[in-house]
């Protein structure tokens, strides 16, 4: 496999993933970008554990999502039911915090970046099986009572609790397991590229998930896993002069969909009308055989 082809599977799953950890919160209304820093956490302990402590991978990847899940989980019992600009200014915080510490922070490299994480074999099938595993606890999610009740949250919180939702615990649940995915992806992330860089885990990234989750469509899942791997492929497809570029491309991609289309390329309803009518052609087929065959029992 070509260094290039490489890159490009690892950073689209990697995207995926932390497009999710975007999405999730997004069902109850809450634009969530701590997910993040607890990437950057993850990455950078899961960088230090490998190389200093020896740790194997499966460990790391381990503690490494309990760190973003504990991560998640100390703001959330304050901003689990707060307004969506409340809950953006507390991830930019973090992010803008975690960032000064890293480059302040000679033990793990600072500005210079981190160098010698060890690699780990068919790291990128598995990559792949976790982002597998993961796609399928969210549909679980979303096709659950946990999935309709954020759908009310979504619209009018007051509504949900008078229909018996706990918005809090609802927004803190979806907060910690956005955590939770942002560590894996952090730690994945780390074992998969070999280093880290602080300028990584910022503001650009935000603005390149952002673009990523309403262009392929916040309304489902399903739309950054077309979106992510479009758009993280510009960088590799567009001359070095274009590529370099790929924020401001990013910005007037994400400016366009929200005027154009709003609830981004692929929608909810898009999909319920594609599985109703798959129904309708199954159902259609049906027919069609049985009188097929009732024409040929007639014959005989």
């Amino acid at each position: 496999m070509s260094s290039v082809v490489y890159y490009f599977l690892a950073f689209t799953a990697i995207y995926i993933l932390m497009c999710w950890t975007l999405y999730l919160p997004y069902r109850v209304g809450q634009l969530h970008f701590l997910p993040v820093a607890c990437m950057a956490i993850a990455a950078y302990f899961g960088g230090f554990a490998a190389c200093e402590w020896e740790w194997p991978f499966v460990l790391v990847l381990l503690v490494g999502m309990g760190i973003g899940a504990f991560i998640a989980f100390i703001p959330s019992l304050a901003i689990g039911k707060a307004p969506c600009f409340t809950v953006v200014i507390v991830g930019l915080t973090y992010i803008f915090i975690v960032k000064t510490v890293i480059e302040n922070w000679e033990l793990v490299g600072g500005t210079e970046g981190f160098f010698g994480i060890p690699l780990v074999e068919h790291l990128l099938p598995l990559t792949y099986l976790l982002l597998i595993i993961v796609g399928f606890f969210l549909y679980r999610i979303d096709h659950s009572r946990l999935g309709r009740a954020a759908s009310v949250v979504f619209v009018d919180k007051d509504v949900a609790a008078t229909l018996g939702v706990n918005v809090k615990s609802l927004g803190m649940f979806c907060q910690i397991i956005a955590g939770a995915i942002g560590g894996m992806a952090g730690v994945l992330y780390a074992f998969l590229i070999g280093s880290l860089f602080p300028e990584f885990f910022t503001f650009d990234m935000i603005g390149t998930l952002m673009c990523m989750l309403f262009v392929g469509g916040y309304t489902t899942m399903w739309g950054v896993v077309i979106s992510a791997p479009i758009l993280g492929g510009l960088p590799l497809l567009l001359p070095s002069t274009v590529a370099s570029w790929r924020q401001v491309i990013y910005g007037v991609l994400l400016i366009l969909i929200i005027l154009l289309r709003p609830e981004g390329l692929i929608t909810r309803r898009m999909l319920l009308g594609l599985k109703g009518k798959s129904k309708w052609q199954r159902d259609g087929n049906m027919r069609k055989a049985e009188l097929r065959l009732g024409e040929e029992l007639g014959k005989e």
